[in-house]
């Protein structure tokens, strides 16, 4: 009877059983054990040796059980089965299995093993779940790890942390074990605001703010943090990234500095055109002062107890002319410089600041041409003229990579190649130096090439130079001409060209000849102050001239309508009521097309050339003027026996 309960409970008995002989070959099983490997009683009893197991052996387990078998010891492993695995020296079922084996040796009463009982309880739920877990840990884990800030969760009660990855380390400079013993409190700057912050994720679920790292060698880098609250298991953590903003505190900082520019540039230019309009109306002033110490020198004896009053007067006069050439100077509208300037060493001056205003993304590479004879060029336009063209070949670039070549060279012009620049006014063939930008950007195509240099480009850009219109203007100025080659989605190149320089031409022996040259003809002066128009007639009758007086543009347009064939040459105010310079030009060309027309202004000549560009201007004299300057201006205008150039 005993017998059969026990055989009952090994048969019922929930966990699967089988018991080996001493030889290690089933000699039974129950149904538990059945069930599991879903197999009958006649598939293992005698067919299978677990001293055999080629997949115990495969796993590194068939030791455990020649313990059993050999030492008489208990033991206890893990084990796979797999459908796979199943044949004559295997055990396995109709579906793969994880089980817990626990096996234990029968000894009869001389300590001779009988039997063998084993004992499986089938884990594979469990340790599939154990599995899912850990995929789940090492997915999650991945994602922290490959975040590009830092990410955190600590402890409500010590702030210490439960969880960070490894960009900590990097960013902080400290090691695990230190951070282990630090609490966040430790790694920022302002203590105080982020224990702020950290009370208001715990009362309201969720808070940011911006602070710095304070890192192990005393760096601040400059962090924005977010934290939410998470409770688990009646305990509160915060959990949160923190993103380095070290770049857009910079760029928050470029912006404010050039917003600061732009605001000093604006205040500078209403200061600029205060000064400026000063300064013309004190060169009218000056031009009466001027002109008339001039004539009186020129009428009184050498020995005349005048004489040193008067020369008094025309240094005190020039004197004041230079003051507003400087306030002039100061409101942006100066004369040129014009001096030899070697353009290799020019840009190479330019460099740190031609790296500073490009794209971040753009490359800079420069060529510079040795031994480059020198160009006569005003160095502060140039300058003007090579930064617009940097800044537009880094607009073409844009936000992606690029690369911009600066070249400087020497070229041998033929009249073939002077026909495809823009500017070619007849200029010489000869030696000419060249400046050369070339970009990977954008490109252009062909109706936007058209459009380059096109007048409305002259808007003035605050911060950004000049625009393509007047970088034409400047080079007209400096009698060069501009090749542009481009192609959409190919680059651009701009290329400068310069005539060299020749040897210096003596002043003084132009000066004299010029100080003795006499004219014929009848000059047309216009200007609405009564002080210019009459030393201007006297300083012209005296250089040959006849002279006919108009006080406004209006004034001007008439006389010339009724007497434009005795009329050789107009001397026009720009700045006068009712009609300006600029206006009575246009109806002075209306009426004749080859007007020869000297401009004279308080301004400068750089100012009104870019207002009278491609307008065919005969000429400019700045105020205040001397006989010197007017016998210049006159002779630009009529040829050497004083007679008008043919139209």
């Amino acid at each position: 009877a005993t017998t059969s309960f026990l055989d009952t409970v090994v048969e019922l008995g929930p966990a699967a059983m089988w018991i080996a002989d001493a030889g290690g070959t089933i000699i039974r099983t129950n149904r538990a054990l059945r069930e599991t490997l879903v197999l009958t009683n006649a598939q293992l009893v005698g067919k299978y040796n677990v001293l055999a197991d080629t997949n115990l052996e495969a796993q590194g387990l068939l030791d455990h059980v020649r313990d059993v078998f050999g030492k008489h010891k208990p033991a206890r492993f893990t084990m796979s089965c797999k459908e796979a695995d199943a044949g004559e020296d295997g055990l396995a079922g109709a579906r793969d299995l994880y089980i817990d084996v626990a096996m234990f040796p029968i000894l009869d009463t001389e300590g001779q093993l009988e039997h063998v009982v084993c004992q499986w309880l089938d884990i594979t739920d469990r340790r599939r779940a154990e599995e899912q877990l850990h995929a789940e840990q090492a997915f999650s884990n991945a994602i922290i790890q490959s975040m590009p800030g830092l990410f955190y969760v600590f402890r409500a009660d010590d702030s210490r942390f439960v969880r960070r990855n490894d960009n900590f380390g990097h960013v902080t400079g400290y090691s695990e074990e230190e951070l282990d013993e630090m609490t966040a409190l430790d790694l920022v700057v302002d203590r105080e605001l982020c224990a702020s912050r950290m009370q208001e994720v715990f009362e309201k679920g969720w808070s940011s703010m911006e602070d710095a790292i304070l890192t192990k060698t005393g760096e601040q880098i400059p962090h924005h943090f977010t934290g939410a609250k998470l409770e688990t298991n009646g305990k509160a953590y915060l959990v949160g990234m923190a993103m380095d903003i070290t770049e857009r505190k910079r760029a928050q900082e470029e912006v404010l500095h050039l917003e600061r520019q732009i605001q000093h540039a604006q205040k500078l230019e209403s200061l600029g055109v205060l000064a400026g309009g000063i300064a013309h109306d004190f060169n009218n002033l000056l031009m009466a002062v001027l002109g008339n110490a001039e004539l009186a020198m020129a009428h009184i004896s050498p020995v005349s107890p005048a004489k040193d009053n008067i020369e008094e007067i025309s240094k005190a006069s020039q004197r004041a002319a230079e003051l507003a050439k400087q306030m002039l100077a100061y409101s942006g509208k100066g004369r040129f410089v014009v001096e030899a300037v070697d353009l290799s060493e020019l840009v190479q001056e330019m460099t740190h600041m031609l790296e500073v205003s490009v794209s971040k993304k753009a490359v800079l590479r420069y060529e510079f041409a040795d031994n480059l004879p020198a160009v006569e060029a005003d160095a502060t336009q140039i300058r003007q003229v090579i930064m617009n063209l940097i800044t537009n070949a880094s607009d073409a670039v844009g936000d992606r990579s690029g690369v911009i070549s600066i070249v400087t060279g020497l070229m041998d012009v033929e009249r073939s190649y002077l026909h495809e620049t823009y500017l070619d006014e007849d200029l010489p063939e000869g030696l000419y130096v060249t400046l050369e930008v070339a970009d990977t950007g954008c490109g252009m195509d062909a109706e936007t090439q058209d459009k380059l240099f096109d007048p409305f480009f002259t808007t003035k850009f605050t911060g950004r130079g000049l625009g393509m219109a007047a970088v034409l203007g400047i080079i007209r100025g400096h009698s060069g001409a501009i090749r542009v080659y481009s192609e959409l989605g190919q680059g651009t190149t701009m290329k400068l060209l310069l005539p060299a320089a020749g040897p210096p031409v003596a002043a003084t022996r132009g000066d004299a000849k010029k100080a003795r040259w006499k004219g014929s003809g009848t000059v047309l002066l216009v200007d609405d102050e009564e002080s210019v128009r009459a030393i201007g007639k006297a300083m012209l009758e005296r250089l040959g001239m006849k002279v006919i007086l108009a006080a406004d543009g209006v004034e001007a347009v008439d006389i010339y309508r009724e007497q434009a064939d005795g009329i050789d040459c107009v001397i026009l105010d720009l700045t006068m009521p009712h009609m300006n310079g600029e206006d009575a030009y246009r109806e002075l060309r209306r009426i004749r097309d080859g007007v020869h027309v000297i401009m004279s202004s308080g301004y400068n000549q750089q100012d009104v050339t870019q207002r009278f560009v491609g307008k065919d201007l005969g000429g400019f004299i700045q105020k205040p003027y001397t006989l010197l300057s007017l016998a210049t201006a006159l002779q630009g205008a009529l040829d050497e026996d004083g007679r008008p150039d043919t139209p």
